[in-house]
């Protein structure tokens, strides 16, 4: 989807014929947040980092961790199975954090009913391995997809399902799924893909969530990329189950995230297993179990209770910049690096960067996933890159980040032909010995992505960074 708010303000440093009124608005957009991050995120300061990571983690506002110091240190909090007091406390919390969530959403929660996992990997486990699939069922997967669904593919296979998948174009984007999603459906089927890719930063149709329930799938909407920088609201896009983590969003608290699902889908997962917490009771000596109604079914063991009472503080916390003002300054962040990057040319002309994806702002987000090639046109060692910028207090992320098939079209990888370096190498593969394999093609990425707490100045001294590799 594209971002609802076009921005062309660019900084001086990379030129451009931008209107007036534009650079206002970006002048006084980065003020905003460059005041924001001296509030919140002093310690990057103090450090002397660049962070420019933020699809791996979003930065936790240091008030944030104040306030929750001072919430848990007040208060008795108990495991949530019982009824004490400090049980009964730690029951409320973890019922605000659904809420929570919902409200962040604006999720009905006559619709939709929250399921709080790990993270976002643990919320696609329980979908993967609850769906009733069978010999005719299929599971459609995006080929660009985190692990944690692409995953989902081994227990659609153990039941004998089909598993098809979705192919990329040239900018990274999900090509015209009717001829799939349009064939007759025999059996309970289920499409998953990304509204953001957490490799190039490409945002997905969110019409395809509609477009394939109006066929009778069920959709599973990888919302962790996407929600850090944007909206994703359930009153209007409706997908069957949504997976996010609240660290991708807020940055703490960690080990919570959900399976935002609607209660219909819900009640068509059948669990393979039950544990602690699941259970309305067990009979050992029966060999009998009933398990728990709605979402307790689902949420395996003692829940994250004291995480739980920090989710409503860390959703607000993020929220306090406007969606629609993170939107348009990251937007403009994004159109001023991807500018920087194409300037950066070796002497004879010839790029120094490729951009694996859009080149432009439109129907992408804040992730800029990049190769860089010397004067030759062989490749610069990504790995090498990243130890370089480490050494210079950047912090960017190298590799494929868990998302091979976006990075197999990247790379345009022809069918079959990593076969023959994977195979062999079994535990001994390293990605060096791989990329000696494969001659001279990327076997990873560098990634450049932004966040709440991103500034001008970040860009300024990631694209100056990268100008030391020309020539």
């Amino acid at each position: 989807m594209l971002i609802d708010h076009t921005v062309h303000a660019e900084a001086d440093a990379f030129a451009g014929d931008d209107t007036d009124s534009d650079d206002r608005i970006a002048a006084a957009d980065d003020a905003w947040f460059t005041n924001w991050r001296s509030r919140e995120l002093s310690r990057v300061e103090r450090a002397g980092i660049t962070y420019l990571d933020y699809t791996g983690t979003a930065l936790h506002p240091e008030s944030l961790v104040r306030d929750d110091a001072a919430r848990l240190n007040a208060g008795v909090l108990g495991n949530p199975h019982s009824e004490n007091a400090p049980s009964r406390a730690s029951t409320d919390d973890v019922r605000s954090a659904r809420a929570a969530i919902l409200d962040f959403l604006r999720a009905s929660p006559d619709e939709y009913a929250v399921v709080l996992t790990p993270n976002a990997s643990g919320a696609c486990r329980i979908v993967g391995e609850s769906f009733p699939f069978g010999p005719r069922s299929v599971l459609a997967l995006s080929a660009d997809n985190h692990n944690s669904v692409n995953g989902i593919r081994e227990f659609a296979r153990r039941r004998s399902a089909s598993v098809k998948v979705l192919a990329l174009d040239d900018e990274l984007r999900l090509r015209d799924a009717s001829p799939l999603l349009e064939r007759p459906l025999s059996a309970p089927s289920l499409l998953a893909f990304p509204a953001q890719s957490n490799f190039s930063g490409v945002r997905h149709p969110l019409a395809l969530v509609a477009a394939a329930q109006d066929r009778g799938w069920r959709v599973l909407l990888d919302a962790a990329s996407f929600l850090p920088s944007t909206n994703l609201r359930l009153d209007q896009v409706r997908p069957d189950f949504v997976a996010l983590s609240i660290y991708k969003i807020a940055g703490y608290p960690t080990g919570i995230g959900a399976l935002v699902a609607r209660r219909s889908a819900l009640a068509e997962l059948r669990r393979p297993w039950f544990a602690g917490g699941t259970v309305h009771w067990v009979s050992v000596q029966e060999d009998r179990h009933r398990l728990g109604p709605g979402v307790e079914a689902f949420e395996d063991g003692t829940p994250p209770f004291l995480a739980a009472g920090a989710v409503a503080r860390a959703l607000a916390a993020v929220t306090i910049a406007s969606r629609e003002r993170l939107g348009r300054h990251l937007q403009a962040l994004t159109a001023m690096t991807l500018r920087g990057l194409e300037q950066l040319v070796h002497s004879d002309g010839e790029p120094l960067v490729t951009v694996h994806g859009p080149r432009t702002v439109a129907g992408r987000g804040a992730t800029i996933a990049v190769t860089l090639r010397d004067r030759a046109g062989r490749v610069i060692p990504y790995w090498e890159v990243e130890d370089t910028a480490r050494n210079e207090g950047i912090a960017v992320r190298g590799g494929c980040f868990c998302n091979p098939g976006c990075a197999e079209a990247a790379f345009a990888f022809p069918a079959g032909y990593t076969t023959n370096c994977l195979d062999p190498m079994g535990d001994d593969f390293t990605i060096p010995r791989f990329a000696a394999c494969l001659g001279d093609r990327p076997v990873g990425a560098i990634r450049i992505s932004l966040g709440l707490g991103s500034v001008l100045a970040d860009v300024t001294r990631v694209v100056e960074f990268l100008t030391r590799y020309t020539d």
